[in-house]
């Protein structure tokens, strides 16, 4: 397939450039600074780049204080790839996942999400609002990795192992977050990544979310 990486240069975008380069996949990486030049924001910009793709996997991120800049970026991904019609897959956040047994959000549990990132975890949020909020015309998913998520050499052994489990979020729900038996919710990005990639050889949602986690 022809993938279309923009922030493929990032923690998580360079992962899943590699995945898919290493299943044979043609991909261009696309960034503000390297690579192919593209802002995310600017949806003519966005419609350029995609034209051609069959998919563009979004692994954008806010600058640190720029979180509001999380709005103007979802709209210009949704909108270009729509005009495009190429299909959007989005990386996005556990703020928005169910905790399991409790009605709350990730984002309102300081055991998943501390107080320290919760402006990001909120541009996380309204991220998948903006995308809930689009028309038909858009084909977006939105994998939301687990509340620890980084890479596998950045965290304990368990991680990184080329497995993990999903939960989909049906008729238009978000899904719990996935945790483990021993009560910890992550993801490498490594294994994340074959997520992403799984999700674009097989689709398993369109205009929902995925849950990923081990």
């Amino acid at each position: 397939m022809r993938i279309l990486i923009i922030g493929g240069t990032g923690a998580a975008g360079s992962r899943i450039a590699a995945e898919a380069q290493r299943r044979g996949h043609a991909i261009t990486i696309a960034s503000r600074t390297t690579g192919m030049r593209v802002d995310a924001s600017d949806t003519e910009a966005v419609a350029a780049a995609a034209a051609r793709m069959d998919v563009v996997i979004a692994a954008t991120r806010p600058a640190l204080g720029r979180e509001a800049d999380v709005v103007a970026v979802t709209a210009g991904l949704t909108t270009g790839t729509a005009r495009a019609g190429a299909r959007l897959l989005v990386v996005g956040g556990a703020s928005p996942l169910r905790v399991p047994g409790t009605g709350r959000t990730a984002i309102e549990d300081p055991r998943w999400v501390p107080p320290t990132i919760r402006p990001i975890a909120a541009a996380s949020t309204r991220q998948l609002e903006i995308l809930q909020a689009t028309g038909r015309e858009s084909a977006w998913t939105y994998l939301a990795p687990a509340a620890d998520f980084a890479p596998a050499a950045d965290r304990t052994p368990g991680l990184g192992q080329g497995s993990y489990r999903l939960h989909l979020g049906r008729d238009g729900s978000v899904p719990d977050l996935v945790i483990a038996a021993d009560g910890t919710s992550r993801i490498s990005m490594e294994d994340f990544a074959l997520a992403v990639l799984d999700e674009v050889e097989e689709p398993r949602m369109l205009r929902g979310v995925i849950a990923v986690g081990t």
